[in-house]
């Protein structure tokens, strides 16, 4: 009669052990972690036997499931078929929305005007278009400037979440 007792004890204790969550990338890798904890720019997680705290943006995540059962949609995936799509393109300054994110080119968005024919504002406008439109030639759907200079910025690495 005791064993009765005792084996679904030791069922739930053991499946509260191996219970993870998952963590579902738009470009359908499914990671298999616990979730430490979501912030408003990245996921952080653990794999299952070990210590090391993860990080992940949340651009590059399409949902959260944790072993509750319970989802949380995270983003949509960002599709760029060309200059059309411009629009979508999400332009970031912080590295943490973009980790994990695979590495593409880079390009430049300096204006390559005179500066006395230019107020630093408008510059800063041409380069920007310059830079969304790079990105949306190679249908790149993030990115991430990673260098101003003078006001007009200078370069721009882009990536994404595939």
């Amino acid at each position: 009669m005791a064993k009765l007792f005792i084996l679904p004890f030791f069922l739930f204790h053991f499946s509260i052990l191996f219970a993870q969550d998952k963590i579902v990338r738009h470009n359908g890798d499914t990671l298999k972690v616990k979730i430490v904890r979501a912030t408003e720019t990245s996921i952080e997680y653990r794999f299952i036997d070990e210590d090391a705290e993860q990080v992940i943006g949340r651009v590059a995540v399409k949902k959260l499931i944790y072993s509750s059962g319970r989802t949380e949609d995270i983003t949509e995936k960002i599709v760029i078929s060309g200059i059309e799509d411009i629009d979508k393109i999400q332009v970031v300054t912080d590295k943490a929305l973009v980790v994990r994110f695979k590495k593409g080119d880079e390009i430049r968005g300096k204006n390559s005007g005179v500066a006395g024919f230019h107020t630093a504002g408008s510059a800063d406008k041409k380069a920007m278009k310059k830079l969304l439109e790079g990105a949306a030639e190679l249908g790149v759907p993030v990115i991430l400037i990673t260098s101003e200079n003078d006001a007009r910025l200078q370069s721009i690495g882009i990536g994404s979440a595939d």
